[in-house]
């Protein structure tokens, strides 16, 4: 049996709003439909090696640091931070270990993601 990633989900108190947060980080549009309660990008119509992005409304607040999260990589990782803190994320720390530099943000829920240049 071979798995791959079909879709990476948040749980999130306002799955539109969370949405257009992440399909603008992206460059990628939300998917027709797309409600406040459940939002998607590229479920729909999904691109072949791209995972879509899904996000569902839950009653309860983030408790705690993620265990898993999403690792994007940039050509220009500065230029990216600062595009993503102008879009509502905000900056939690900057790494440069193991011979990668990083940054880690929230996103406009909480939500944690990093962000590290191209090697």
């Amino acid at each position: 049996m071979t798995l791959t990633l079909g879709a990476i989900t948040f749980d999130c108190s306002d799955a539109l709003r969370t949405a257009t947060f992440w399909g603008a980080a992206l460059d990628r549009s939300l998917d027709e439909g797309s409600t406040d309660e459940f939002s998607s990008i590229g479920l729909k119509q999904p691109t072949p090696g791209v995972p879509a992005w899904l996000f569902a409304r839950v009653p309860e607040p983030r408790q705690v640091k993620n265990r898993a999260h999403p690792d994007l990589i940039a050509p220009d990782r500065a230029t990216e931070v600062a595009r993503l803190v102008g879009l509502g994320a905000t900056v939690v720390a900057e790494h440069d270990e193991f011979g990668i530099q990083w940054t880690v943000l929230r996103d406009i829920e909480d939500n944690e993601f990093c962000v590290a240049g191209a090697h």
